[in-house]
């Protein structure tokens, strides 16, 4: 009984929101066995279906939706389908789930583009880097060379300086070795999520956005907490509009910090020591700005994310020399985004 309750007890009833539920059993469909449930308050049954109305499981659609937007042909996909998930799909099925989706998966506004520029297999640029811990650095190179361009209402040609970053990060000429463990006697902290900084008050504007049900999506892909991040993070690499790039590592030296202190920037960090580091969860390109997305699981419950996010866009500014003004940061999860001006925390208004 008591293991029955811990199972349970992360969910709600979806008729009346309370979280006394027990299981009452599987129930076996075409394609996935379904957990049913029972709401000990308003009596009533539900089950555990990610996808409603769907035969198939949440999991088949969604790398089904990611390997079309990869660059196969709808045939191709349902071959690949077959040969790496043992899913047979077919095409006209496949074709209704794109076209369901497509509100969420906008990079079906690109992918004719960027065909012509990169097969599937070399769409996605990926390296592991050792720095104290495994990260997986990604970039879409389709999209790194597509969304610098100018279009009429768009002026994305002058973010230029983020694309050479990119570049630079799997090189020799990147400083990896500064991501490596801690080897200070000090006891201060270099990590930029770990900083205690004092900042201005500032704006924060809490959203909706494609981010909450991208996130959404790709959690039914996670089988661990431990893979939420880089679940999300692949997905929305591969099926949004905006996204370039994930797991970006950044510094942010002591002349950085000196260079915005005498341009009358705000900045006091408590205990640390230079370089600081940290390590951009997706970083995005659209609307004229540059966006600083970090995945926080319970979002609404995060304290220290303004901080950290500051940290890592006062960072990518450094390396890039681009104006902090042209920055904006949001932490999310699938429910909740929370978006502000990193240059509001770090410089006065000027009247």
């Amino acid at each position: 009984m008591q293991e029955n309750q811990e199972q349970t007890a992360h969910l709600n009833c979806p008729h009346c929101n309370s979280k006394s539920v027990t299981k009452q059993g599987i129930r076996k469909i075409k394609h996935e066995n379904i957990q049913i449930y029972k709401c000990l308050s308003c009596k009533k049954y539900f089950s555990n279906k990610k996808f409603k109305y769907k035969s198939y499981t949440a999991k088949a659609i969604l790398n089904t939706i990611t390997l079309y937007n990869l660059g196969n042909t709808l045939e191709k996909t349902a071959k690949e389908m077959a040969r790496r998930h043992h899913e047979r799909i077919p095409v006209a099925t496949i074709h209704s789930w794109l076209k369901t989706y497509k509100e969420t998966c906008t990079y079906r506004r690109l992918r004719e583009k960027a065909k012509q520029l990169y097969s599937p297999d070399f769409l996605i640029f990926s390296k592991k880097f050792h720095h104290e811990q495994v990260y997986s650095f990604k970039v879409h190179k389709a999209k790194s060379e597509l969304l610098f361009e100018d279009t009429k209402f768009i002026k994305h040609r002058k973010f230029s300086p983020v694309k050479e970053y990119l570049e630079k990060v799997p090189t020799d000429k990147f400083p990896h070795h500064i991501f490596g463990p801690k080897n200070n006697d000090s006891g201060l902290e270099q990590r930029a999520s770990q900083l205690k900084m004092r900042r201005l008050q500032m704006v924060k504007l809490s959203k909706n956005n494609l981010a909450n049900r991208l996130a959404g999506l790709a959690l039914h892909m996670a089988k661990t907490n431990k893979e939420r991040h880089e679940k999300i993070q692949e997905f929305m690499l591969i099926n949004d509009s905006s996204t370039i790039a994930a797991e970006i590592p950044v510094y942010l030296t002591h002349d950085d910090i000196e260079y915005f202190k005498k341009r009358g920037f705000t900045l006091s960090l408590e205990d640390y020591r230079t370089p600081i580091t940290g390590h951009i969860d997706v970083l995005q390109v659209r609307n004229n700005m540059v966006h600083v997305l970090d995945y926080k699981p319970e979002a609404k419950k995060e304290r220290k994310a303004v901080e950290q996010l500051t940290i890592y866009a006062l960072a990518l500014a450094s390396r890039t020399k681009l104006p902090l003004g042209c920055f904006k940061c949001a932490w999310f999860d699938e429910k909740d985004y929370y978006e502000f001006f990193p240059l509001h925390c770090v410089c006065p208004k000027r009247l």
